[in-house]
């Protein structure tokens, strides 16, 4: 399966860091940035999420939450998240059915770095996935795209 702009985001629940579960229900009504990515502690993976983390309050004044999802136990999110003060929740996706679900698992079952922007309605606005994951989005594209959403 693979979701396209214009799709319904799939909806998930999964087990945030700092306790209990984040679901797509969460954040209606807001524009959420949903950033999958490899595993943690990794180099590419920790210089993506530092930037996102170190630039929130851009993605916080249009009013956006980042969530970041990858396959690792929530024990291994805390972890990561409390040594870089990660301020955005990283959810457990440890069976990789949401990842499945947006279609992020290349042709190994391996998750690829990917990015999607949803809108307040629960619409795909953005999407990006990278066919080898040695880069990332920066911050001033998810920008952009947050700023042409409507208000």
């Amino acid at each position: 399966m693979s979701i396209s702009v214009g799709d319904s985001a799939p909806s998930f629940t999964l087990p945030s860091t700092g306790g209990g579960e984040a679901s797509l229900s969460d954040y209606a009504g807001k524009p959420l940035v949903l950033v999958f990515y490899p595993g943690d502690d990794t180099p590419v993976c920790t210089k993506q999420l530092n930037s996102y983390n170190d630039d929130l309050s851009q993605f916080e004044a249009l009013d956006a939450q980042v969530v970041a999802i990858s396959a690792q136990s929530v024990e291994s999110h805390e972890k990561f998240a409390l040594k870089h003060g990660f301020r955005f929740p990283l959810l457990a996706d440890t069976d990789k059915v949401v990842a499945a679900a947006y279609g992020t698992l290349g042709p190994l079952g391996f998750p690829r770095r990917s990015v999607f922007i949803v809108d307040r309605e629960g619409i795909v606005r953005y999407v990006h996935r990278a066919i080898a994951g040695l880069t990332f989005r920066p911050v001033g594209e998810l920008v952009d795209v947050l700023l042409g959403l409507p208000r």
